[in-house]
């Protein structure tokens, strides 16, 4: 089955197009400098390392201090991996997986 979210429109298609369309990180990184401001790119970078410190067991306070990620934000991501659309384990997996298989 088919993930929708309620924020689906012609935008958001053509937004997730773009992003299937790149080939590698130079063209994930050119797009991103394009699409977004500095401070957005910091901040989505922010929360998948947020996410990835969740997923290890890491501390509140500890990701707190290492990210410098409030805990309003630390929750908003805690939330979304258990009870979100689970896009942060998606992405998590397999960069996992990417790792190992480049080991």
């Amino acid at each position: 089955m088919t993930f929708v979210p309620k924020w689906k429109d012609s935008n958001s298609k053509l937004l997730a197009k773009a992003i299937l369309s790149l080939e590698n990180e130079d063209e994930v990184y050119r797009f991103l400098d394009d699409l977004c401001t500095i401070n957005e790119v910091k901040a989505l970078s922010q929360r998948i390392e947020v996410a990835r410190l969740l997923s290890e067991d890491i501390t509140y306070n500890s990701i707190a201090s290492d990210t410098g990620a409030s805990t309003a934000t630390i929750s908003r991501v805690r939330r979304c991996l258990h009870h979100g659309s689970d896009g942060y384990k998606i992405v998590l997996n397999k960069i996992t997986k990417e790792s190992k298989d480049e080991k």
